[in-house]
């Protein structure tokens, strides 16, 4: 208790020290934490002098992936939705789908050519992991410098839905990989029915809680008793989903459910169910930022450098996830908006803003980590490794070329764009340059959208 204890002291300490440092570099402070925790976890310093400060302390990562999910739900408000239009939902399914098709060819052959440093279960889950994005970076970037027009308008929606697609891709891909891993017998029972049946009944059990919380402000007007009632759906939906992990661990059931798939429909039914879900929410996110700076430090432990040493060739497997990644994002972006007619600054800039990947990602690869373990415990931990690896590139160099991509398609003013010298990016592709006084400063808004970026 002591250990665990002082391991999360030292932890917010040093991530309330490294929000400082993110905010002077420019960089989101989910970076920052990933670092904390690679430096000071038991692939770290916890090395050298011997101690686990994380020990005991998954079920923080638990609590965190169902804050997580049910704060992608609230965003589900169909109201919104019907105004989105069927552009924005065509390119998201697009391009999504591009994405884990380019992510899981590259990795199969990887496989093909190495077998045992990329085994075919771990190429299925990486190409299911390759669909979530990172919406606080994004919108980080879009409230910073201002940026409006048909690409910006395009781009908020496409990131919203895009979560909710890749968790459902990623609940069927990761139960036909463990089956393969687990040495079952590969039926359509295994690879079909029982994922179809985990992502129905997640999202039946999910709403039947979103449901129930959505009675509680008939009876309780307090602000406090109201965020308590959304903390308890949330545990009640990570408690219901470990009672069938246990079944599922007894031979009772086939099949278990989704966290992060019943804390989202929870979200979801909730949201659309009750129109004081936005006020409740906002009492919840008063205090789930500490909660969610643990699970990125925690996750950031879970990084085995070592892994780098003993199989070098891992990584050829990040480059290849991030470089195909990316390929399919842009090729998936610009067959949807081919598809839909939309904006020629669409078809060419969008994909680029959605490289950016960060939380949703990290809680995909924690739960491959929780999943597979005893004699399976070396594919979630290359799972964790390359996913972890990957979001720190993303994160460094994603909201660049977001801005980039805002500027060419000439949705920032010259005026809001940093440097020494300012580029308009205009429609046509031709970029102006303009002298910018030594005055100009660009503020940075990235610690007040710190609500924002936990949710991502």
């Amino acid at each position: 208790m002591i250990n665990s204890l002082l391991g999360i002291a030292i932890a917010l300490i040093l991530g309330l020290l490294v929000t400082r440092l993110m905010k002077l570099i420019g960089l989101p402070n989910v970076t920052g934490y990933l670092i904390v925790g690679l430096v000071i976890g038991p692939y770290g310093l916890g090395k050298l002098v011997g101690v686990n400060l994380f020990d005991g302390l998954k079920i923080i990562s638990t609590v965190a992936l169902g804050f997580i999910g049910f704060s992608i739900g609230v965003e589900f408000k169909l109201s919104h939705i019907k105004e989105i239009g069927k552009n924005a939902i065509v390119i998201t399914f697009c391009q999504a789908l591009a994405a884990t098709l380019c992510v899981d060819l590259a990795l199969l052959v990887i496989h093909w050519i190495a077998p045992d440093v990329m085994t075919t279960p771990e190429a299925i889950i990486m190409g299911a992991i390759a669909t979530a994005t990172a919406p606080a970076a994004t919108l980080m970037v879009v409230r910073q410098y201002k940026a409006k027009g048909v690409v910006t308008g395009t781009l908020l929606p496409v990131v919203a839905l895009d979560d909710a697609v890749g968790l459902i891709v990623f609940a069927i891909s990761s139960s036909i990989a463990f089956s393969m891993a687990s040495g079952e017998a590969i039926t359509v029972l295994s690879i079909l029915v029982w994922p179809l049946l985990e992502i129905i009944c997640s999202l039946a059990i999910g709403a039947g809680i979103g449901a129930l919380l959505s009675v509680v402000p008939r009876f309780f007007k307090s602000r406090d008793n109201r965020t308590i009632a959304t903390i308890i759906c949330v545990f009640l939906s990570l408690g219901v989903c470990i009672l069938f992990e246990h079944m599922q661990e007894k031979g009772w059931i086939p099949f278990a459910l989704s966290d992060l798939l019943v804390c989202m429909m929870a979200g979801a039914m909730f949201v659309n169910l009750r129109k004081e879900a936005p006020q409740m929410m906002e009492g919840t996110d008063r205090w789930t930022p500490v909660v969610l700076m643990l699970f990125f430090i925690i996750s950031g432990a879970e990084l085995d450098v070592m892994m780098f040493f003993e199989k070098p060739i891992i990584i050829i497997c990040i480059v290849a996830y991030i470089i195909f990644r990316c390929v399919g994002k842009y090729f998936g972006t610009m067959l949807g908006a081919t598809v839909t007619k939309s904006d020629p600054n669409v078809r060419k800039y969008l994909g680029i803003t959605l490289f950016p990947q960060a939380g949703v990602a990290i809680g995909m690869a924690t739960m491959c980590s929780k999943k597979f373990t005893g004699d399976l415990a070396e594919i979630g931990q290359s799972i964790v490794t390359i996913t972890m690896c990957a979001v720190l590139i993303y994160e460094l160099v994603g909201p660049v070329l977001t801005k980039w991509s805002l500027a060419r398609a000439g949705e920032i003013a010259p005026e809001n764009l940093g440097g020494r010298r300012k580029k308009r990016a205009l429609a046509d592709g031709a970029v102006e340059t303009l002298p910018e006084p030594s005055t100009d400063t660009v503020e940075t808004v990235q610690s007040a959208d710190t609500s924002s970026e936990n949710k991502d």
